[in-house]
């Protein structure tokens, strides 16, 4: 449908969730797509950190790159990312940002669907490897649009406290759990802890039009293989993303987390 609505030229932010089909889910991608995917990007575009991109998204407007400018991201932290996705990304040199869910991680409890945590000591080790960045995704992956004023600032402010306690980073960066944009007060909470901040969107972020506290992802799904994944990159499927997130607005009404 790309026809009906032509890709922006800009930075595009690809979000992943699992890796290794350990699952029946919609985003757990089996290691080899996952490897393909990552060799076209070290061949095809100019993969950045999350920082560069921010750099480049306060400048003003150019003329379109020779090649696409793009950010991998994860999302939550399971155990793959650590044991499946880092070996892969650090064959082809790319880096990433890991948005991660500390309560899951430090209490050793499962994600929905079955997906188990890394262990601190493994995003330590991965953290070592200097192509991962830490970022946070709430401390219990709570929906901020949902949840009540007086407990934002303790699930913002606690997984800052524990990333830095573990790993020794400085959780710079956030993403709204299921993309799911936050209320006016998440929105004033997130904007005074950290530079930028990730919500939905299949589209390329242009550069001097980005609010960098609504930065859009493209998330990678399995049914994506490698021809969406290659429209997804170029900044394509805006019209399929609107669709699927209309459809997400029923699918997570009910839901706190």
């Amino acid at each position: 449908m790309d026809r009906f609505r032509a890709p922006s030229p800009g930075v595009v932010v690809l979000l992943y969730h699992r890796v290794g089909g350990r699952s029946s889910s919609e985003v757990d991608l089996d290691a080899a797509v996952f490897a393909e995917q990552m060799a076209f990007l070290a061949d095809s575009t100019d993969v950045v950190r999350l920082e560069r991109a921010l750099e480049v998204l306060a400048s003003p407007p150019v003329t379109a790159p020779r090649r696409p400018a793009v950010v991998v991201t994860f999302d939550d932290g399971t155990d793959d990312f650590v044991d499946v996705a880092v070996p892969i990304l650090l064959q082809q040199r790319v880096p990433v940002t890991l948005y991660l869910a500390t309560a899951f991680v430090d209490e050793g409890r499962a994600f929905s669907g079955g997906g188990r945590p890394a262990s601190w000591s493994g995003l330590s080790d991965a953290c070592a490897t200097g192509l991962v960045d830490i970022g946070s995704h709430t401390h219990r992956h709570r929906l901020l649009d949902r949840l009540p004023s007086v407990e934002l600032a303790d699930e913002l402010d606690r997984s800052i406290e524990l990333i830095g306690e573990r790993l020794g980073r400085t959780a710079a960066d956030f993403a709204y759990p299921k993309a799911v944009f936050g209320s006016r007060a998440a929105d004033a909470a997130v904007r005074q802890r950290f530079r930028s901040a990730a919500v939905a969107g299949t589209r390329a972020n242009v550069a001097g039009r980005t609010d960098v506290y609504r930065l859009a992802r493209s998330p990678v799904q399995v049914a994506d293989a490698m021809t969406f994944f290659r429209r997804k990159v170029s900044g394509g499927m805006s019209l399929e993303d609107t669709m699927r997130r209309a459809a997400n607005r029923v699918r997570y009404s009910g839901t706190r987390s």
